[in-house]
């Protein structure tokens, strides 16, 4: 079922969306809001799914059982890694 709603828009959006009509891209300025809006929820969905995923590792970090860094600590694990010569950085080409 379709709902009719009226929508106020800055001139510079208007003149967009008619350009898309006018040069056929489009066949009316509700069938580019529906692509408009079929995107923006696409994005939304997938800005949920990002924070699910980042609130779902941090949880599983700090249910982390065992003991944290110190600075130092850290600084060691780490240091081997970064010192360590990449792949990348020693191949010839």
């Amino acid at each position: 079922m379709n709902e009719k709603l009226s929508i106020s828009l800055p001139s510079e959006m208007v003149a967009a969306i008619k350009s898309r009509v006018d040069a056929g891209a489009y066949a009316s300025t509700s069938e580019v809001l529906r692509a408009a809006v079929r995107v923006w929820l696409r994005e939304e969905e997938e800005y949920q799914e990002r924070i699910a995923t980042i609130r779902q590792k941090v949880k599983a970090s700090l249910d982390d059982p065992r003991p944290n860094l110190s600075g130092r600590k850290s600084s060691n694990v780490w240091k081997p890694v970064f010192d360590r010569p990449s792949v990348a950085r020693s191949r010839r080409y």
